[in-house]
């Protein structure tokens, strides 16, 4: 089905509940092993698919998995409020939001997950603004991209945890996201004990400080750092358990997400200086 086709079909659905902020869609689940795949959209015309990636599931079933998607108003003031500025906004083309909520009880995995949401309602270019964004159910959307690919558009992050993603286009400066993303993982470095926190946030400062003097292989090389000390860690010195429901601890999968998409930012400021 060619994009114009997802695009009309997008807008079908807006017209269809013009007083309503979001349109549900159907959703096809299927797992094989540690991998779900999603399916959005009408069977003989779907609108994207998802992919779900997981390090280390248990209970992984559709139903644990607690998946829904709707096609959401540009213009929804609760949806724009959770955006980061005006900056970072939806493309009419492809205007939708996926919720991932498993029921308490039944999903649990250990560190990451990956995800991909694949789409043709968007056109690839190279340096392309598509990015992945997550947010808590009525929280703030954040950026958790690792990689943006064609096919149209591919875009890929990881995640310690779940509930709703987004792609947006991006245009706010590189050099402002990294900041952000380096002083997240600042911040969640920061809950754990200070034996633990420390060698971390050194690594971390360090690639800050290689970013503020453009030497972004040196950031990355301290972020790989910064990884592979959490990967050693983590189940043992840094909680690594993600439960459906809460009560679980997934310090070391946040930890490792958050350096996955600083990393993709800071390569994209160095391979594009913007």
């Amino acid at each position: 089905m060619t994009r114009l086709v997802r695009c009309f079909i997008f807008a079908l659905l807006a017209l269809a509940a013009p007083l309503a902020s979001a349109q549900s869609l159907p959703v096809q689940v299927d797992v094989q092993g540690s991998v779900a795949t999603v399916v959005i959209g009408p069977s003989t015309a779907p609108l994207a698919d998802m992919t779900l990636t997981f390090d280390s599931p248990h209970g992984l079933t559709p139903a644990n998995l607690g998946i829904s998607a709707q096609s959401v108003s540009l213009s929804d003031p609760q949806l724009l409020a959770r955006l980061p500025g005006s900056l970072a906004s939806l493309d009419s083309a492809f205007p939708l939001l996926v919720t991932v909520e498993p029921p308490a009880g039944g999903l649990s995995f250990d560190r990451t997950v990956k995800v991909e949401i694949h789409t043709h309602a968007l056109a690839y270019t190279y340096g392309s603004s598509y990015r992945l964004f997550k947010a808590p159910l009525g929280g703030a959307f954040r950026d958790i991209t690792t990689e943006v690919a064609q096919g149209s558009v591919r875009a890929r992050g990881t995640t310690g945890g779940f509930s709703q993603f987004l792609i947006l286009a991006d245009v706010r400066r590189t050099g402002d996201v990294v900041d952000e993303k380096l002083e997240r993982l600042r911040t969640r470095i920061a809950t754990l004990p200070a034996s633990e926190a420390a060698p971390l946030e050194a690594q971390r400062a360090t690639a800050a400080q290689a970013v503020a003097d453009a030497r972004y292989d040196d950031a990355l090389a301290a972020l790989d750092a910064l990884a592979a000390r959490v990967d050693a860690r983590a189940d043992t010195a840094i909680p690594d358990t993600w439960l459906a429901g809460g009560g679980g601890n997934n310090t070391a999968g946040e930890l490792l997400a958050g350096v996955a998409t600083a990393k993709f930012s800071i390569a994209y400021l160095r391979n594009l200086g913007h």
